[in-house]
């Protein structure tokens, strides 16, 4: 006989608080749906954390512009200088670069504040092209994920062009040469160019309007823009799942790392303060843009030795380099080619170069799979090569837009700098190009080498016969399955140019491609096939001289794994059949 008791309404619990008000936010915003997101998984790899840097340097900018702006004044009306600093007493000059010096020296923190802003600008671009340069020599840009890789170009390219218009904006004379130039570039592009400068800069350089205009996109319109691409930037990421590298129990459909929260999160807001305290560190101990130093802007006056932000300093080298050629249209148009090449045109090809490679590999190769596993530098030669060879470009210019500092710092002839960087622009590529290419090709034989035979130990062991080799040790589990999971693209083959007597309509596509594919994927080093593994395993010998047991090569030619990382420490992985489809993460 059983009884039941029903106990007394008063004492009955209710839910705590904090419970009560989850139930009601789930209901009007279905938090409880949410699981998938905070357990989503981040492979940890060193070369993930540039594009990490960039963002926390972004928000940087964010509240160090939000500060700024309460003191600037875009105005370029002039006024008589009575500010703290002495040296410019007296002197007219415009309200922008008169609250420039009134922030840097007449508002407690300002200089400060003003340096950080300016520090990350140009850490935000460094990192934003490093790691542009991460996803290129990694294949991450293949399908599925082509659309991010423009949105991440198009970022570059703004925050470029915002990082110009931000330094322009005090007016000085360092900034105001500059803008000068990009006047003069705008002014070259052929049938718009007047337009665009009138739209620009609102008349006659320097004109009343330029400031102004240039204050509102840097403030409003550039930014607006940045943090759209930003979110769906990283709204794609979590959708299409976070790229890793190869290895045991990492495969097309799953990420072996760790969950957002609380382990990458919480490494990640570490992370923010560091970034954030570089920053204010180099802020506070590293001088940068002293624009009291160069006083206000005049057009009849120039500095000697100025060189804009690094990131610049290609377009500033590449116009040192061009000869003033120029032709003139029938009608009287003069085509000044020595603008017109260096500043619009070849930073047009390079842009569109690194755009476009993405759908240009996918139609070489005709690849139409989905990749989340990312290839090695060494994986593919001339991809890692031309990266080199287009990086070794950018710093001859680079270096070329400092050839009047070189001149006289290192007491050189201005003009053999310049002719030396007319000659390295098609020189240093090439050369880049080769070397670099030879020495991936030498590390994938030093791998198959390894495969084969082993790694060095450093141990010598002397024969019977006297002689002394080097024992080598065979390598483990994980490292076999890491150097053998490189994929190697086969070449696409040479059209038919004919069949059954009718002539191949497709011939010369199909060459064309036949060609870049030999390019692009031909004379690469064969993997190790699953007999000589086999063969390798049954005679290897350990260091200690008995033979090795156990270790076999599956019949793929990989290393027998059971597909799981055997390392200690906590390690995530999650499984996604598609990137519509989550599944939680689960630990191993």
């Amino acid at each position: 006989m059983s009884t039941t008791e029903e106990a007394p309404h008063d004492s009955r619990s209710r839910p705590a608080r904090g419970e009560r008000l989850a139930d009601w936010a789930d209901g009007r915003l279905g938090i409880y749906h949410f699981r998938f997101l905070i357990r989503k998984v981040f492979p940890d790899h060193w070369s993930f954390m540039f594009g990490e840097i960039a963002l926390y340097s972004f928000i940087v900018l964010i509240l160090t512009g939000i500060w700024l702006t309460m003191f600037f004044d875009p105005s370029m009306s002039e006024t008589v200088y009575q500010g703290s600093h002495t040296p410019l007493q007296g002197i007219r000059m415009s309200q922008a670069y008169a609250s420039t010096l009134h922030i840097s020296f007449d508002i407690r923190g300002g200089l400060l504040i003003r340096q950080l802003h300016h520090w990350s600008a140009l850490i935000m671009i460094g990192a934003l092209c490093v790691h542009t340069l991460r996803h290129f020599l990694t294949g991450s840009f293949r399908k599925p994920r082509e659309v991010n890789w423009l949105i991440g170009f198009v970022l570059l390219v703004i925050v470029t062009l915002e990082g110009f218009v931000g330094y322009s904006l005090p007016d000085d004379l360092l900034s105001g040469t500059g803008l000068r130039i990009a006047e003069g570039v705008t002014m070259a592009v052929p049938v718009v160019g007047t337009y665009l400068t009138m739209f620009l800069f609102g008349g006659e350089f320097p004109g009343h309007e330029v400031i102004p205009r240039f204050y509102s996109i840097h403030i409003l319109l550039l930014p607006g823009i940045i943090l759209a691409l930003v979110t769906v930037h990283l709204i794609l990421v979590f959708y299409h799942k976070h790229t890793q590298f190869r290895g045991p129990g990492r495969t097309e459909k799953n990420v072996v790392g760790q969950p957002l929260m609380p382990q990458y999160t919480a490494k990640a807001g570490g992370f923010f303060f560091l970034v954030f305290g570089i920053l204010a560190l180099l802020a506070g101990l590293a001088q940068i843009n002293p624009v009291w130093t160069y006083g206000p802007y005049r057009a009849d006056q120039i500095s000697q030795g100025s060189q804009p932000d690094w990131y610049m300093g290609f377009l500033e080298g590449a116009l040192r380099a061009m000869p003033a050629w120029e032709f003139v249209l029938p009608g009287g148009y003069t085509v000044n080619m020595g603008v017109l090449v260096p500043a619009v045109i070849v930073p047009t090809l390079m842009m569109a170069v690194i755009a476009l490679w993405p759908f240009l590999e996918a139609w070489v190769s005709g690849d139409r799979d989905e990749h989340h596993l990312l290839d090695h530098p060494r994986d593919h030669p001339t991809r890692t090569a031309f990266a080199v060879a287009f990086v070794s470009l950018y710093l001859v210019l680079f270096f070329g837009g400092a050839n009047d500092v070189l001149a006289e710092r290192f007491h050189l002839s201005l003009n053999q700098i310049t002719w030396s960087v007319r000659i390295g622009v098609f020189l240093v590529p090439a050369l880049a190009y080769v070397i670099t290419r030879r020495v991936c090709l030498g590390l994938q034989r030093r791998d198959r080498d390894k495969l084969l035979h082993g790694r060095e130990t450093g141990r010598i062991k002397r024969l019977p016969h006297g002689e002394f080799v080097e024992v080598h040790a065979p390598l483990d589990e994980y490292q076999r399955y890491t150097l053998l999971a490189r994929d190697i693209r086969a070449v696409a083959p040479a059209p038919a140019p004919e069949a059954d007597g009718v002539a191949n309509p497709d011939a010369r596509t199909q060459q064309l491609r036949h060609k870049l594919s030999h390019w692009l994927y031909g004379n690469q080093i064969a993997k190790p096939t699953a007999q000589e593994l086999r063969h390798v395993l049954e005679h290897a010998e350990a260091p200690d001289g008995h033979a090795l047991t156990g270790g076999h090569a599956g019949s793929n030619g990989h290393a027998g794994s059971n597909g799981h990382a055997a390392a200690g420490g906590r390690i995530a992985s999650q499984r996604t059949d598609s990137p519509g489809e989550r599944e939680p993460g689960h630990r191993h």
